[in-house]
């Protein structure tokens, strides 16, 4: 900048071109179509999927209806347990076991705002978009 221009004055100019910089890296992005998306997927190497909690079974543990048609019976951790309720209906993660296929672990509870979001976007299944 000039030397007759005060220092804050050309902290201000630097931040506000920024600022303006960032506005149109946005703008560029929504232009192609690439959506932010805030809520967490199933990891499907580590062979996470969706599922519908279907009912509570009592002592951490929940009939779920999986996305490839399987009823498991989930256990929710005390990580979960002690964060948030799970309710019958409600929109989860659920990761089977390895070893005993017809268990699996709940690992995270979507909320009615995201599975509704998850819905719109076509991620879900159609075997589980009750949303």
């Amino acid at each position: 900048m000039s030397a007759n221009i005060p220092k804050k004055l050309e902290w201000r100019i630097h931040l506000n071109r920024q600022s303006q910089e960032l506005e149109e890296d946005e703008e560029l992005d929504n232009e192609q179509g690439e959506d932010v998306l805030r809520s967490p997927l199933p990891n499907r190497r580590e062979g996470e999927m969706f599922g519908i909690a279907d009912q509570l079974l009592g002592a951490s543990r929940i009939r779920v209806m999986c996305a490839d048609g399987k009823a498991r019976m989930g256990r929710i951790p005390g990580k979960i347990r002690k964060r948030m309720w799970i309710r019958e209906g409600d929109l989860v993660i659920v990761k089977p076991w390895e070893f005993q296929d017809d268990k699996a672990d709940i690992v995270y509870r979507y909320t009615k705002t995201q599975a509704n979001y998850l819905s719109r976007k076509k991620i879900l299944p159609k075997n589980l978009d009750v949303f």
